[in-house]
This record gives C-alpha cells, structure tokens and sequence, in this order.
C-alpha cells in the first residue's frame, strides 16, 4: 500500500470531522470512495484506525498516533517541495564565496548584509585568498563566486562584473614629507622606496602600479613585494616606503599610514571591483549577482 498525499489527507480531514458525511463533503467526493479508502488504509497498516458508530466515528489509539504521524508526513513532504523549488530559484542552499582581503572591510559586509536581509534561506560561505588563488578555485568548482579587485587578465571560462570603480591614492609612512600634502602628483614619488603588490598573488593591481608610474614617467624603486593587503599596509606603516593603494583603505585604523590623494589622471590610478564566476553559475549565484547588482554598484569616479 502506497501511503499518498491524496490517502494522508483524507483520513486527517476524517479524524478532524469525526463524520464520513461531513469528511466527504469537505473533501468534495462521495462517501462511499472515501469509507472505501479508509479500510484500504487499515488493511494496509493491519490496525484498526477508526471506531465507526451511527453517529460518526472516533479516533482509535492507533488512529490517533497515525494522524499525528500522518501529519507529520504532509508537512515533510510540502517542506521538501518547496524547498527544492527555493534551491532551484536560488532561494535557498549554499554559496561558496571568496574574496582578497581588501575587499573585507566595506564590499564583503554590504553583500553579506543585502543577503540576508533578502535572501535569508542562503548560507553563504566565506573562503579568503590571494586574486590567482580564487580565480584558479573558482574555474575549478571549488568557489561559486569570487570577489576580486583588478582581476584581469581572467581566463576564457569565467566571467567577470565589474560592479565598483575607485581611486587609487598614494600610502605613505606618516613622518614622510608629503604626508600632510592636500593632493600630490605620482611623479613626486620617484625618489621613494615602493612596497608593490605582488605579480603573481595580485597581478591586476601590480600592473596597474607599474604602468601608472611609468605613465608619470619613471619606474618605481621596488623595495618589497607583498602578496595581500596585510603585507602592503605593514610596509608603509613601518616607514619603510610608500605604496599605491585604493582610497577605501583609508577607513582602516592602521596607524603610521597617511593616505595622499593624486591629481593623476591616469587610468591606471582606478582600481575596479568585480564579480567573477563560471558561466555555468547556478541561481543561487545568479541571486547574488542581482543584489550586487542592486545594492553595491556600479559605483564609479569622476
């Protein structure tokens, strides 16, 4: 005997009423097919569920524990429909999300805060790396979606949105001779040591750095490499040399670091914040998209 939802619901609309009449009527059939149901179902339980008199019918003891457990029953399988329906539509489940840690401070909270504001059924879990790191993970599956600064160049079976666009200012050691400048030119660094990002952790920000002081028309005296925004900060903050860093970082309270606007023009002096995924890229991630989307970009400068 194969226990349907259709089965289920007629015996807990029976229990509920007490009355094959009233059962039936409720359930918009005859009463016949529905007394025949009911011993259908006992047969196949081997218990008596019903105690039927002239006046209606009560529930036996076993009668009552199957509606309770009859209950339970519609209402796991009404869960699971709907939650299949809320996965299917990226309602619901997990997002493996990665992101570099200067993403951290202002991006990162603002999509984990639109999330579960509007799309509370998603658990969204947080892996942090370097730009080559996430972008080689999330070729491979292991990420759903990464969030990077300057992720060019990004391989042919991802995709990337490009959802913010901000300054890049200099970093420099607070006891340096231009910390308390209102704006400078890139050029007035060239006699500075630079702490640069990292080519192969950060390859975006690392061109970027180098084509800008090229434009401004010198190389930069490289003193260090860093591979993550810790690395770079710890640097400048030490007195060891400047930086090129994007202005957002300005809210960090890292002491020792005074940040410099430049009058550049240079494209290179724009750092871009993306999304990058596979195409392939399921609803969940679609829904984060769309919220990135709606309430993190695009943002650009003038």
């Amino acid at each position: 005997m194969e226990l349907t939802q259709r089965l289920l619901e007629q015996f807990l609309v029976l229990a509920e009423e007490k009355h094959f009449g009233r059962a039936a009527e409720r359930l918009s059939m005859s009463q016949p097919p529905l007394s025949q149901a009911m011993q259908r179902l006992e047969r196949g339980l081997g218990v008596t569920l019903l105690d039927r008199g002239p006046g209606g019918v009560r529930l036996t003891p076993a009668g009552a524990a199957f509606a309770v457990e009859a209950r339970r029953l519609l209402d796991a399988r009404t869960a699971a429909v709907e939650r299949v329906r809320r996965v299917a539509h990226g309602l619901e489940g997990d997002v493996r999300v990665g992101y570099v840690s200067i993403l951290s401070h202002r991006h990162l909270p603002r999509l984990l805060r639109a999330a579960a504001d509007e799309l509370p059924g998603l658990r969204v879990q947080l892996r942090q790396d370097s730009t080559a790191a996430l972008v080689e993970m999330t070729g491979a599956g292991t990420l759903d979606l990464a969030f990077l600064r300057d992720p060019s160049p990004i391989p042919d079976d991802l995709e990337a949105h490009a959802f913010a666009v901000e300054r890049v200012v200099a970093a420099v050691p607070d006891e340096h001779r231009l910390a308390g400048a209102e704006s400078i030119a890139l050029v007035d660094l060239r006699d500075d040591d630079f702490v640069l990002p990292s080519a192969t952790a950060l390859p975006g920000l690392a061109l970027q750095a180098q084509r800008a002081c090229q434009e401004a028309g010198f190389t930069p005296r490289r003193r260090a490499d860093a591979d993550d925004l810790s690395g770079l900060l710890g640097y400048v903050a030490a007195g060891l040399c400047v930086s090129l860093l994007p202005e957002d970082l300005r809210d960090f309270p890292v002491p020792g670091i005074a940040f410099v606007p430049l009058r550049d023009s240079s494209p290179y002096l724009r750092t871009t914040v993306a999304a990058v995924h596979r195409p392939d890229a399921d609803a969940a991630v679609r829904r984060l998209l769309e919220l990135i989307t709606r309430h993190m970009g695009p943002e650009r400068v003038a």
